[in-house]
């Protein structure tokens, strides 16, 4: 048996190595901006999209096992609450951005609003300062749903705890969905806003719901054989997590063909070029990767129960996704830049400097949640005890 104190420290021993890490790239991207603001500013929204919609995800994640229940929620219930505890931080690394705006976004730049009859007629909704406004928006109801997320889960009485997360979490998934969806809009659809899609937000609303969930799986994976965890991630509850993953990759992959479909046959010369421009120049990999990563080869996979009852190879899959959820964003973000495909050294530092640091706030989060996973295991016995009696 191992106890807390070497429990938080085996955890912990990573977080230097990450803000390290964090410092590295940091400085590395700091030279990019100087160098080139377009490959920067480019480079730091790819990034940033990738975490932002790894925390978000896991506030929806978990969102939904409060509202609907269910054994599988409690083994990955913690490491959920570790990443939607980072969107403080999450917070502050969107501050960048609002100083990118006209390298980013055609309908800041007034010269280009001036000629654009297009933009002209979106510059109500799209202009810097509402932009920024709807921002700040978004970001108060999601530290909102956080914090109230993590009050209502240590409260003493199991079942007040139960009702009250529950009360929360309709509205809050509601809420989810509505600002996820105007984001996507307003952070990356209006990066060509002469271009849009009405399933563009529920693209980002099932990519979310994949990156939350896939991590928390390879953590649950990488930390079920120590104390206390190992009480709470059970080989049934992996299967459970495998298959609500399979789910949300078939959600993905639907929402993704159906935009596909609609545009490609409407054949609006308005719409198609977004695709064009994805599909050449290099860019045509990466849709064949995401065929191969991202939908083919977990489906088959996570279609295998024996799998999904074997941590190792149910974190290899859900590893591919998240490396998978980096390649989509950049395949949605950079073609609106850069015809021919390329990944450069300011991007690989930018990436690795975000992601150094939430890495470390996210392990530091984790760290201070072990002592918590207590409060899982009584409320998983009390759960047990009361289906034993109303069985008999």
């Amino acid at each position: 048996m191992i106890d807390g104190r070497q429990r938080d420290t085996d955890i912990g021993r990573y977080r230097g190595p990450a803000l390290a890490l964090a410092v590295i790239g940091a400085a590395i991207a700091g030279l990019g901006y100087y160098r080139n603001p377009v490959e920067f500013f480019t480079a730091y929204l790819f990034a940033f999209l990738f975490f932002w919609g790894v925390s978000l995800g896991s506030l929806a994640i978990a969102m939904l096992h409060a509202l609907t229940g269910g054994e599988w929620g409690y083994s990955i219930r913690r490491q959920l609450e570790a990443a939607y505890s980072t969107l403080p931080l999450v917070a502050v690394l969107f501050i960048p951005l609002a100083f990118g705006l006209e390298v980013l976004y055609p309908w800041a730049r007034e010269s280009l609003v001036a000629t654009d009859p297009v933009l002209q007629k979106k510059a109500a909704y799209l202009n810097p300062t509402a932009w920024e406004a709807r921002a700040v928006g978004y970001f108060v109801l999601w530290l909102g749903l956080a914090l109230a997320m993590n009050r209502f889960s240590v409260n003493e009485s199991i079942v007040t705890r139960q009702r009250r997360l529950a009360l929360l979490a309709g509205p809050g998934l509601v809420i989810w969905v509505l600002t996820v969806t105007f984001a996507a809009v307003d952070w990356v659809m209006s990066l060509e806003p002469n271009w849009s899609s009405s399933m563009y937000g529920v693209l980002f609303v099932a990519a979310q719901g994949v990156s939350g969930l896939a991590l928390a799986i390879l953590v649950t994976s990488r930390l079920r054989e120590r104390e206390p965890w190992r009480e709470v991630a059970q080989t049934s509850r992996l299967h459970d997590l495998g298959n609500l993953l399979l789910a949300f990759v078939m959600f993905w992959t639907y929402v993704v063909f159906m935009q596909f479909l609609i545009i490609w046959s409407g054949n609006l010369p308005e719409e198609t070029p977004w695709y064009l421009r994805r599909i050449h120049g290099g860019w045509q990999w990466i849709v064949l990767a995401l065929a191969a990563f991202h939908f083919a080869l977990p489906f088959l996979l996570l279609l295998s129960r024996n799998l999904k009852r074997h941590p190792r190879r149910l974190a290899a899959v859900a590893t591919t996704l998240l490396a998978m959820r980096l390649v989509d964003l950049y395949w949605l973000v950079m073609p609106a830049f850069f015809p021919a495909l390329s990944f450069g050294w300011i991007d690989a530092a930018v990436l690795l400097g975000l992601g150094g640091l939430w890495s470390w706030a996210y392990l530091g989060q984790l760290e201070s949640r072990s002592a918590r996973v207590a409060l899982d295991i009584a409320e998983l016995q009390e759960s047990t005890e009361g289906a034993i009696h109303a069985t008999v």
